[in-house]
């Protein structure tokens, strides 16, 4: 069964259910690195992340099928659950927690899914201040480490002055040995292979791009402050 079949099989609920009561349902029935219920849960937030700021754009819906390329005979299944969660009475953050639930056990998998909003947040040009509210708000019911939070925010506006010792997840003054290792660990939980096993369909692998480019900035500034240090 593809993962649009899978996809097609939860929205059957969702005709006599709520989409809110359909993440509930995956959060009881603990359907965690699944690729079907990754999608459903990423395409219903970024629909609440889209209505944030009042209005549904095109520009928003486009950037998502950008970033989330589907098949153009399964648009209705997507347009279906944007719909079903503009339309819910259900909050951002009621649904924020139901995913939370979905993948407690997975945290790697909720900094995918922030990742993903940041893309629906700046899809028109533009993070809203309240856009940017509902991303920190996420990032503390996702319980997204500070370290985390600073790669992605440097991945999608930039380093600014954040300082890249807390992007690579390190004191100041760390010595070459952890500065290397650390640097290694978060190359190799951002590869593309480590979020395929993680649940995240293989045309959202490019997501990670955009955190790689922060850690490879921050160990590069962090490389260059060292050797800028008198011996």
């Amino acid at each position: 069964m593809s993962i649009w079949d899978r996809i097609g099989a939860l929205l059957e609920g969702a005709r006599k259910l709520t989409l809110g009561a359909v993440l509930e349902n995956l959060a009881a029935q603990k359907q965690r690195r699944n690729e079907a219920a990754f999608s459903i849960a990423l395409i219903a937030l970024s629909a609440k992340m889209a209505k944030a700021d009042g209005v549904v754009t095109d520009d928003e819906i486009v950037a998502f099928g950008d970033f989330f390329q589907f098949p153009e005979s399964e648009a209705d299944k997507v347009r279906m659950i944007f719909h079903l969660a503009q339309q819910d009475v259900a909050g951002f953050e009621e649904y924020l927690r139901k995913v939370a639930r979905i993948f407690d056990d997975a945290p790697a998998v909720l900094e995918d899914v922030l990742d993903c909003l940041f893309y629906v947040a700046a899809a028109d040009g533009v993070a809203h201040p309240r856009e940017l509210e509902l991303l920190e708000e996420a990032a503390k019911i996702f319980a997204t480490p500070a370290d985390a939070w600073r790669r992605l925010k440097a991945a999608h506006l930039g380093l600014g002055d954040d300082d890249p010792w807390l992007i690579l997840g390190l004191e100041p003054g760390a010595g070459q040995t952890e500065i290397k290792g650390a640097y290694r660990a978060l190359v190799r939980d951002h590869h593309p292979d480590a979020l395929i096993a993680r649940g995240v369909p293989a045309d959202l692998v490019r997501i990670a791009e955009g955190r790689m480019a922060a850690i490879n900035t921050a160990y590069e500034r962090i490389l260059t402050e060292i050797e800028a240090k008198p011996a």
